[in-house]
């Protein structure tokens, strides 16, 4: 995005708001559950994520991504002095200073772009593999949690943290054949070499050890989904409810793959808005139903 002092912010907050309409994205009814000024705020975290995210995966040039990352992490330094001058900095000028957003997770986020912009992640070992999903979803859930309300405890940022991990490789065991025609592996080396798997994209498809590999790093997802829950029973569930119905969507969406079976060459998981819109009620309605899931 390119630098812009002239914008007023009220064009700054349209400008967030086109973003995430544009994007379709999942967590779309989560934030409209939230009052006017915790939406408006999570519209440009929402936005900067999507903006550094779409640089590192738009085509192009290694060294102009990286030049495009740095702006960005030059702008963050310009939000926290009180003068942003794109029109997501301009939008995340208030809720920087009204919610205290931690400085480092936007900066962690960006670092998760830059592994990303630095070349196609090829077979992460699993060490490299939880930085990444620390960096593009936790350091999202900890620049989340504030603007949700939520108390700034150990149990809050586990929480956030064990999430995003559970939402990020969910996304991975969805995505596999989609990031494959990428050029992109995310799945860990270690399961891939424990299950004699090709540590290279273009054979990964069909390989026969690649159902192993998912149901193993299903059950990674299901204790991190496990874990986040744990840290739940000490939060006010009700605050977090946007988070949660990302959680139950994802959770929906580990659950569909690992009953269908990890078997190759099936089509990618989808969810309808009518399931989707199922999963939202039950936390609105009766979230004790989703906290007493089991699996």
């Amino acid at each position: 995005m390119t630098a812009s002092s002239a914008i007023s912010l009220e064009d700054a907050r349209r400008h967030t708001y086109e973003t995430v309409k544009r994007s379709r994205t999942s967590f779309g009814p989560g934030m409209r559950i939230l009052s006017k000024r915790r939406r408006e705020a999570m519209y440009a975290v929402y936005a900067f994520c999507r903006e550094v995210d779409d640089i590192a995966d738009e085509e192009g040039d290694t060294g102009e991504k990286r030049v495009a990352l740095a702006g960005w992490r030059a702008e963050i330094d310009r939000i926290y002095d009180g003068r942003p001058e794109f029109p997501t900095g301009i939008a995340l000028l208030e809720p920087v200073r009204e919610f205290d957003l931690p400085k480092d997770e936007f900066f962690l986020v960006i670092e998760g772009m830059e592994m990303d912009a630095a070349g196609p992640v090829i077979a992460p070992n699993m060490d490299e593999l939880l930085a990444y999903t620390r960096r593009a979803a936790g350091a999202v859930g900890q620049l989340s949690m504030p603007v949700f309300g939520a108390p700034r405890t150990a149990a809050a940022s586990h929480f956030s943290i064990s999430l995003g991990d559970a939402l990020q490789l969910t996304n991975i065991l969805r995505d596999v054949e989609e990031d494959a025609a990428e050029g992109r592996l995310y799945l860990p080396r270690e399961l891939l070499e424990k299950h004699d798997c090709p540590l290279n994209p273009d054979a990964i498809a069909q390989a026969p050890g690649l159902p192993a590999v998912r149901a193993e790093l299903a059950k990674l997802a299901r204790a991190k989904f496990a874990d986040a829950r744990e840290a739940l029973g000490t939060l006010d569930w009700r605050i977090l409810r946007p988070a949660l119905l990302m959680m139950g969507v994802y959770e929906r969406y580990l659950d569909k793959m690992t009953l269908r079976g990890w078997a190759n060459g099936q089509p990618r998981i989808e969810m309808s808005k009518a399931e989707k819109l199922s999963i939202a009620m039950r936390w609105l309605v009766a979230p004790k139903l989703v906290g007493n899931h089991k699996k």
